[in-house]
């Protein structure tokens, strides 16, 4: 009976979709912050974190920050998450593009509050 319930629990596993939606990484000291999004974000949060550490970023301005002002002043937030839905053709992609594009109004690309 448990190799069974342990079958059925991995397959379900594989079968959930991992928390998907918007996320930023906020500078506390200086207010500068990155809005992106992603179809795993803890997986994104935490390449994020760890590129950070390892002082491998490829933001340039992000990495000379954090370096500047260190790990304790920066927060990692979900801004928004996107739902599973019932329709199998629902286009996650698309959805996840049209919300940022909604978030990214707050902070313009190219604003001396955006890393982008």
């Amino acid at each position: 009976m448990e190799r069974a319930r342990r079958k059925a629990l991995t397959q379900n596993y594989k079968m959930t979709h991992p928390p998907m939606g918007i996320y930023a990484i906020r500078n506390l000291v200086t207010g500068r912050v990155l809005v992106e999004q992603s179809t795993n974000l803890p997986g994104s949060i935490n390449r994020h974190r760890t590129e950070l550490k390892l002082g491998t970023h490829r933001n340039k301005a992000l990495m000379d920050d954090w370096r500047v002002h260190g790990e304790a002043n920066f927060a990692f937030e979900v801004l928004e998450n996107v739902e599973q839905r019932p329709e199998p053709d629902f286009d996650y992609k698309a959805e996840l593009a049209r919300l940022l594009a909604i978030w990214r109004v707050h902070v313009p690309p190219g604003s001396t509050t955006s890393y982008l």
